[in-house]
C-alpha cells in the first residue's frame, strides 16, 4: 500500500495531515501561491505553518481536506476519531463566527496572538464542515 502523502494541494486549496500515523513524520517546504508549507503529523498532534507562521493544530491528530484561507476566514473539511481542539491562527483580537457542518455554533475572539480554539466531536469515518467567518461589525 502506497503511503499517504502528508500534504497536497488540489484546486489552489491544501489537504495535510494523517491521522493513522503512529510515528511523528514531517514535510517542509511545500510551495503553494508563493507561500511555503510545513506539515508534522501523527496520530496525537497534526500542525501546519505558512512561511513559518502558525496556521493550524489539532489535539489529537485529523486529516484535513480542502483548506482554503481568505481574509476573512477559513474553511476546511476535517476527519478524526474523537473530540477533537483545534485551533487556527487569524487575525488578532478580532470576532469570527464558526460554523460546524452549515449550523453556527456562536461567534469567538481570537486572542492577541490571533489564535481561535474550538472543541468539534469528530467519529471516526465522518468528516465535518468546518467554516470561520469574520463577524460583522
Amino acid at each position: 500500500m502506497a503511503e499517504k502523502e502528508l500534504i497536497s494541494a488540489k484546486g489552489g486549496k491544501l489537504n495535510f495531515g494523517d491521522l493513522g500515523r503512529k510515528e511523528k513524520a514531517k514535510l517542509d517546504g511545500f510551495s503553494l501561491g508563493g507561500n511555503i508549507y510545513k506539515v508534522k503529523t501523527f496520530c496525537e498532534l497534526t500542525k501546519l505553518e505558512r512561511d513559518e507562521m502558525f496556521v493550524y493544530e489539532s489535539e489529537p491528530g485529523t486529516d484535513v481536506s480542502d483548506f482554503d484561507q481568505t481574509a476573512d476566514g477559513l474553511e476546511f473539511d476535517v476527519t478524526g476519531t474523537q473530540d477533537t481542539m483545534i485551533t487556527v491562527g487569524l487575525i488578532e483580537d478580532t470576532g469570527y463566527e464558526v460554523f460546524e457542518n452549515g449550523v453556527s455554533v456562536g461567534t469567538m475572539k481570537t486572542n492577541l496572538g490571533g489564535k481561535l480554539s474550538l472543541s468539534v466531536s469528530l467519529e471516526p469515518g465522518k468528516t465535518t464542515k468546518i467554516r470561520i467567518v469574520k463577524a460583522n461589525g
